[in-house]
Formats: C-alpha cells, structure tokens, sequence
C-alpha cells in the first residue's frame, strides 16, 4: 500500500508505526467509544491499512515498531486470519464496525482495551505476551477457544451482551494461559465456558455478573487452575459447573450470591480441590453437588447450604467453622437419601478436632437416620434402643435406667423375699444383688439360682431379665463402635 492512497488519519498512524509512537485521536478523557460509529473521516482508520502495516510496515533502527492507536474508529474488517505478527498491537478505546479475526494468529501482544467491538474471533490465537481487553465492550461472541497466551488474559471490567446468541458468549475451552485469567468484575450475558482451559495462575472472577438463568453461566468442566479459582461477591445466574476440576488453591465463593432455581446452583463433583469456601453469603438457591471430590479443607457456613445437597463419597480432612453438631447434622438431613459413609466423614472431623461430644452426637443421628429405612420390626427395635441408651451413645441415660430399675427391684423383693429353692443350702437373702443378678446377665453374685419368686414377683423379675439384656448388649455394642473408630 502506498502512503499517498491513505487519509491524513491513516498517514498519522503509518508514520507512527515505525517509532512505535502513539496516535491518540481522543478529544476528551471521558468520551464513549459506543458513540465511535458518529466520528467522523478525521479519527477514521481503515482496517485494511492496519492489516497491511503490521504485515510489511516500515521500520526503524534501533526503534521497536508498534501499532499504538487510541481513540479511533476502524473500518471493514482487521483480518488478521493465519499471520503472524512480530509488532505490539494496542488499539485502545478504538470503535470497530466488524469483529476483528485473529483465528490462528500469531501475535506479540494485543491490547483491545476499552474498545466497543461487534464480537471477536480468534479461534487457537497465540499471543506471546498479554492479551489485554480491558473494560471492552462487545455486542457478540468472544471465541478464544484453543487460545495459547504466554501471559495472563486480562478481561477485568469486560462486558459482553449477545442476546442473539445461542451458545457462549465466551469461548475460553481448551486455552492455555501461562499466567492469570484476570477477569474482576466481567459482565457476561451468557453462558462463560472454560472447559478443559489450563491456567497456571490464579482465575479471578470476583464481583464478576455471570447470566444465563435456567442454563449454565460457567462451564468449567475439566478446569485446572495452579492456584485459585476466585469468585467472591460474584452474581451468577445459572448454573456453576466445575465438573472434574483440579484446583490446589481455593475455590473462593465467599459473598457470592448464587442462583438456579429447581436446577443445581453449584455442581463440583468429581473434583480435586485444595479448599472450597463458601460463606456470608445468602442462601444457595438451587442444589449443591460435591459428589466424589476431596477436599483439603471444607468451609462452609450452614447458613449458606441450600435444601438439596448432594455429598455422595465427599471426602475432606477439616470443616470449618466449628458448629455444634446440631447444626452440621441439618446438612446431611437435606440430602436425596441415607449414605452412611457422610456420617463417618463428619464424625471423623469433630475427631480430628478433639469434640467426642459432637461425634457421638453425629453417630446416633446416623443411627435414627438408618432407622428409617428399616422394615416395621426393625423400626420398633430401634425407637426402644433409642428411648433406653441412645444406641449405646448415651452412657449416662444407660446408667440413671440401670440404677432406677435397681432401686426398684431392690426395694420390691426388700418388702417381700421369694422362697429359696433349697432352704438349706440357700444363702442369705439380699435384695440388691438379686436384683443385679436379673439386671446383669453376665455377673452373677448366686442369688438368682438360689431364689424363685411367685406371682407378680416373677413377672417382675422376667422384665428386669429382659430390660438388663437390652441395656447391656446395646451399651456393649456402642462401645464397641467407638473403641473401633479411635
């Protein structure tokens, strides 16, 4: 392209290039680029002009030749399909009238900061350096599915509106990022998707606005992330899907307000994430699925759990913060059925923790969690071990029957002695061992063979017999239980 076939704008931003200078059409500090499409032929650049610097611009020793341009408005189409490009671009605060294509481009840097675009197309790009869009505004699809950037992908303030668009609004599939996915307070009107991306930084969506109600607002399927995956005061509307994720940092969701009405507002499983935090925030709503993820350090605020979770093989070393069991116990009730490994898990954290108090708690709620899904008999069975000990988790109630059924015993055959079955050989009488021999079936002080009472006395003594059998198997059998677990 020859320099006399070009504007005076397009000969400002040529002479420019081989200095790397900065062509700033900007009048004002605060004027909008949406209003880009009404400048006129004075801050007016032809993309074709763009296209045909950064592929054989001039040059200048000892210079570094840059496309440096902020404030104008591009025209037709910057194809930069298949090119490689060794210049910087920045074109900053620009007002483009097509989507500019950089589908399997090769680019040093690209800086598309505060500029209103159409859409973007840049399918496998890779840039060596920074991909800056800043605070852009775009009215269609982002696609940077496949994309390789050596540095960190800057999206901080970015809004994307598609509301024609049926799939993602942002294609981030498949990227690889050498640094960070820098994107606080993203804007998106649609679905994001990172499935398979790998980012060896930190994912930063905090006070990001993720929309797409009814569908998924984050598609992060397969997602690993070296460090964080940051989302605190984030609004997504939809679903956050994080399926097979690999994280060892944090999965930071605290003040996130999280919404998907009668779908699943969060669904994590088959992860392996180093700490998941969920807290003050508002109540989830829609389901929690962390099936089949370990989790270093759980913390989660019983205040933020929704009515459904799913936490099938869920496994985690500490849940934090420490909350009486009462209120840990409501989680496990919300789940879709009985899965007994889940009470395990939380009574190995109050372990860990040195609360025996809060485990046996947990264990006996497993317990009458278990009852229900026993047939009539075994219901029966179990509501009589309950009352009696507690399932064995209830020494003390155990001791005040044990004693309360001496007293009375003791106080029963005290008023009226039975008969000796053999007066001669028979011992002396005494109303508390005799008692104890009934109540206590593997003790024996030879006072109940030696001794057979009459009338209602007998069937008093058939009832301590039977009561003591119910209390010491079903004590024998907690403690065991518990000897087992420590």
């Amino acid at each position: 392209m020859e320099i006399n076939d070009l504007t005076p704008a397009e000969t400002r931003v040529w002479r420019a290039f081989a200095s790397g200078t900065l062509v700033d059409f900007r009048v004002a500090e605060d004027e909008d680029p949406a209003d880009g499409a009404a400048w006129g032929p004075e801050r007016t650049v032809r993309a074709s002009v763009l296209r045909a610097l950064l592929l054989d611009g001039p040059q200048e020793d000892g210079r570094v030749a840059t496309l440096s341009v902020a404030g104008a408005r591009v025209t037709g189409r910057l194809d930069l399909q298949y090119a490689t490009v060794d210049h910087p671009v920045h074109l900053r605060q620009c007002h483009f009238e097509e989507e500019p294509r950089f589908f399997v481009a090769r680019l040093r840097e690209l800086n598309l900061s505060e500029s209103v675009l159409p859409g973007m197309i840049s399918h496998a790009v890779r840039v060596e350096g920074v991909l800056r869009l800043t605070r852009a505004r775009f009215g269609g699809m982002v696609r940077l599915a496949g994309a390789e950037v050596t540095g960190s992908l800057y999206l901080e303030g970015t809004r994307i509106d598609a509301p024609d668009t049926d799939g993602p609004v942002l294609q981030l599939n498949q990227a690889v990022l050498g640094a960070d996915l820098w994107a606080p307070g993203l804007r998106a009107g649609g679905e994001v998707r990172l499935t398979g991306a790998r980012i060896a930084g930190t994912v930063n969506l905090t006070d990001a606005a993720l929309g797409r109600p009814g569908g998924t607002a984050l598609l992060a399927e397969t997602l690993a992330a070296e460090a964080d995956v940051l989302l605190r005061h984030a609004d997504v509307r939809g679903r956050l899907e994080l399926r097979g994720a690999r994280i060892p940092g944090r999965l930071d969701l605290s003040h996130a307000r999280l919404a998907n009405p009668g779908g699943t507002a969060i669904r994590a499983s088959s992860c392996v994430i180093g700490e998941i935090w969920l807290r003050e925030g508002p109540v989830v709503q829609g389901a929690l699925n962390l099936r089949r993820t370990q989790v270093d350090v759980l913390f989660l605020q019983p205040e933020v759990v929704p009515d459904l979770v799913r936490l099938n093989d869920l496994t985690y070393t500490a849940l934090i913060p420490h909350e009486p069991a009462e209120r840990r116990l409501l989680m496990l009730e919300q789940g879709d059925s009985y899965l007994p490994f889940l009470y395990e898990q939380l009574t190995a954290a109050y372990r860990r923790i040195g609360d025996d108090d809060a485990a046996r708690l947990v264990q006996l709620a497993k317990q009458r969690r278990r009852r229900r899904t026993l047939p009539w008999y075994g219901r029966l069975w179990g509501h009589l071990q309950d009352v009696t000990v507690g399932y064995g988790f209830r020494p003390v109630r155990a001791g005040c029957w044990l004693l309360s059924l001496l007293a009375a015993g003791a106080l029963a055959y005290g008023l009226h002695h039975p008969p000796a079955l053999k007066p001669d050989e028979a011992p002396e009488f005494n109303p508390v061992f005799y008692t104890l021999d009934l109540l206590l079936p593997v003790i024996s002080f030879g006072q109940e063979t030696a001794f057979a009472p009459e009338g209602w006395y007998q069937t008093l003594s058939y009832l301590l017999v039977v009561t003591g059998w119910i209390l010491a198997t079903t004590v024998i059998t907690g403690l065991t239980r518990t000897v087992s677990r420590q």
